[in-house]
């Protein structure tokens, strides 16, 4: 099984508008996903918004601090490890690809296009990732409505 990799290139929305989203379709579809993170600060930002983002829905989640953490379906973690045994790895700001990342069936890399250094990382990240030929690799767009368009 070959791992697919999407980027999400941001210009509508900012990461806490589109996280929630994001992780709310691939929850309802059944999917366990870990959410990594640059440090306890953004998850702490990104955890209150997807309590947040939306009264009438509730997306189960932890950090991998917490004593259940293997049994949350949604975990933040700062750390390369799957502790609840997703299929499914979000990273976000730039956070690279660890060796064990090969056992997620789906990858989301999603980074701010508004964002210079963020982009020039996501475009390396695309060639070398592309360059490799391990992984099925696909590129969506926001467009002008914040939906998504897969450009590659």
């Amino acid at each position: 099984m070959s791992t697919e990799i999407r980027f999400y290139h941001l210009e509508r929305s900012t990461l806490d508008q589109a996280l929630p989203l994001i992780v709310s379709k691939a929850y309802e579809k059944g999917h366990k996903l870990i959410i990594r993170t640059a440090n306890t600060k953004e998850t702490k930002r990104l955890s209150d918004a997807l309590w947040s983002f939306n009264e009438g829905s509730f997306l189960p989640h932890g950090t991998e601090k917490d004593p259940s953490s293997e049994n949350q379906p949604i975990l933040f973690a700062t750390e390369a490890n799957n502790q609840n045994n997703a299929d499914v790895l979000i990273l976000t700001a730039g956070q690279a690809l660890h060796p064990a990342d090969k056992d997620f069936a789906l990858i989301c890399d999603i980074f701010d296009g508004a964002q210079e250094e963020q982009l020039q990382a996501a475009r390396t990240r695309w060639k070398a990732l592309k360059d490799k030929n391990a992984y099925t690799l696909s590129y969506f767009q926001q467009n002008e409505r914040g939906g998504w368009e897969k450009k590659a």
